[in-house]
């Protein structure tokens, strides 16, 4: 499957991204972003949830089980997502989250296999450890790490 239109240059933030240890305030950053769950945006919601929360657990070091590749294809996409200027600037009332749901689309697709290990790795965790995992760090574990 072909990398969406401008993802090569997200690709090389996220890895710098992750190299500095910033993945704590791009995930915070995105949550705010976040749609509210409606009916028109929920599954997008959905989707950037369970994105968010491998993320997160990841970054916690509770699960693992993911390739370096899905990885960086993961965070490109959440960059994707939080830049307003991207190929359809997002203040383009109806197109703006146009290209970043085309994105966010390809990446759920092409890492479909990893995200299916994550969702049955996580339906085995208990709700308050999955709570626990999944949580987003916080203003002060964003400078700790």
């Amino acid at each position: 499957m072909a990398i969406p239109e401008n993802m090569t240059r997200y690709l090389a933030l996220a890895q710098r991204l992750l190299a500095g240890g910033r993945l704590p305030s791009l995930l915070l950053a995105v949550s705010r972003k976040m749609p509210l769950k409606d009916g028109r945006v929920g599954r997008l919601r959905e989707d950037l949830d369970l994105l968010l929360g491998l993320c997160v657990a990841w970054w916690r070091g509770e699960y693992r089980a993911l390739g370096s590749q899905a990885l960086l294809s993961i965070v490109a996409g959440l960059l994707y997502f939080l830049m307003p200027l991207d190929a359809v600037p997002d203040w383009l009332l109806g197109v703006g989250l146009l290209d970043d749901l085309a994105v966010l689309a390809w990446v759920l697709r092409t890492w479909d296999s990893e995200l299916q290990a994550y969702r049955v790795w996580r339906e085995q965790q208990g709700a308050q450890a999955l709570s626990r995992i999944e949580k987003l760090p916080g203003e002060d574990e964003v400078h700790q790490r």
